[in-house]
């Protein structure tokens, strides 16, 4: 079920948080455990018992490290276990097809199946976050192991459950327990949502149709600024397409009495790709830094094991995102690029603003290519037509660039403006205005408009 769709916000929503407010504040647990497994079982009716079977074997592994008994060895080896378990299905299900085509592709004769198997909504998401509470239970992190319904609430609460942000326990730990609810956490919370659903459906999925405008005249046929038009539309749709879903989960935790962390700080004001990326995906960047980058070693041990540990890092982190050549090769352009600001480079433009930000303008446009454009040969195609080599003869020209320029040139200026700090500071100053209020529920109703008009409403985090 999509935040962004009619059943989730007038027939889903409503009910749901009904029930929420009237019953006892014992039971709101349950409530929200058995009201996530029915919005996921909406989209995913059979992955709803690969969910909860997960949650019950990690559960009961968790309380074995409770248990003052059991050694370091042993211990260590239950910890090898589980994640053996969790990441195998991760695997088997995210990885395994593809796998199996490069391996075949690569040692002709081999015939090792292919499962096409579809991916469950938000597997790379919960079982991270189930691997963060086994490792922290390992660590010794909490006194007090949780009980069944508080991890199991924690591993599949809705509004983060199939798209981030990748939560922690320990920030929800004493939430779980006991949360204080108001009118007015419930009214910044339903702004907070509708926020986040105008960034969705107004921004991103518009810029969306831009995008595949122009890769449906085909990568090869674009000149240099259709090529370039397309990187920036694809820039600003993956942008507010996950920062608008980040806003509704905030707003959706805020209405539940839950603080789930901030995923994005304006990242394209940034002036290096070090600062892009504390910036982006806050939570899955805290994961591996957290979670597998110290632990490698980090940047402890010197320039070159800080580099392989980077490597490692950026690989994982593009594969992470999805099953393809172009994702691990994503990552490993995000490595190089990290490596060299390492250098000196990276301090040097953050101290220069202008230069700085020119520079990130420039590159992450580029970076995105290699993320959106599964296909090698026609990723290939279109970096070398938005760097002037063009290998076809009918191209979409200038005619084509000021007819797009006019029909979406508005909505890129509000995205511009909609990507930097100053909306967000002016909402926080005077969002208990009346006039803010008026203008919530404009975008909520135009929003709602558009979904109604049936307009293109992908999710992109989805299918990772």
């Amino acid at each position: 079920m999509l935040f962004s769709s009619v059943g989730f916000l007038f027939r889903f929503l409503p009910v749901f948080m009904v029930i929420y407010l009237l019953v006892p504040e014992k039971y709101r647990n349950l409530i929200l455990f058995s009201g996530s497994l029915i919005f996921y079982g909406v989209g995913e009716p059979y992955y709803v018992l690969l969910l909860v079977f997960s949650i019950l074997v990690n559960y009961g592994i968790s309380l074995l490290f409770f248990r003052p008994e059991k050694g370091q060895a042993v211990r260590r080896s239950i910890l090898i276990l589980a994640l053996l378990f969790d990441f195998s299905f991760l695997f088997v299900f995210k990885y395994w097809d593809f796998a199996a085509q490069s391996i075949n592709s690569l040692m002709k004769g081999t015939k090792i199946p292919v499962l096409s198997l579809v991916l469950p909504l938000g597997i790379s998401f919960y079982t991270f976050q189930i691997v963060s509470y086994l490792l922290d239970c390992y660590r010794g992190k909490f006194e007090e192991k949780a009980t069944f319904l508080e991890f199991a609430t924690y591993v599949s609460m809705f509004p983060q459950l199939i798209a981030g942000p990748i939560v922690k326990y320990e920030e929800v730990a004493e939430q779980m327990k006991q949360r204080r609810l108001s009118a007015k956490k419930l009214e910044n919370g339903m702004k907070l949502f509708t926020i986040g659903l105008g960034y969705k459906v107004l921004l991103a999925n518009q810029m969306g149709t831009l995008w595949n405008t122009i890769m449906t005249a085909g990568a090869g046929n674009l000149s240099v600024p259709a090529a370039w038009l397309g990187a920036f539309a694809y820039s600003f749709q993956i942008y507010f397409d996950f920062w608008g879903y980040s806003l509704m989960a905030k707003g959706l935790g805020k209405m539940l009495g839950f603080k789930i962390p901030r995923n994005f700080n304006h990242p394209y004001v940034s002036k290096s790709v070090s600062e892009f990326w504390r910036r982006w995906h806050i939570t899955l960047g805290r994961w591996f830094k957290e979670y597998l980058y110290i632990p490698l070693g980090g940047n402890r041990k010197g320039f070159v094991r800080t580099v392989l540990n980077l490597l490692v890092v950026w690989t994982l982190t593009g594969l992470w995102h999805g099953a393809n050549w172009n994702f691990a090769l994503w990552g490993i352009t995000f490595f190089v690029l990290l490596s060299i600001e390492k250098s000196g480079i990276g301090k040097w433009l953050e101290k220069r603003k202008i230069i700085g930000h020119i520079y990130v303008i420039l590159v992450i446009p580029v970076t995105w290519m290699v993320f959106a454009i599964e296909d090698i040969s026609t990723l290939v195609s279109y970096l070398r037509n938005m760097i002037g080599i063009h290998s076809a003869t009918a191209m979409v020209g200038m005619e084509q660039i000021f007819r797009y320029l006019k029909e979406y040139g508005v909505l890129f200026i509000f995205c511009i403006l909609f990507s930097t700090p100053f909306p967000m500071r002016v909402y926080q100053e005077y969002k208990d205005k009346w006039y803010v209020v008026f203008v919530i529920v404009a975008v909520f109703w135009f929003s709602v408009y558009e979904l109604m008009m049936g307009n293109n409403n992908p999710f992109l985090y989805f299918r990772f």
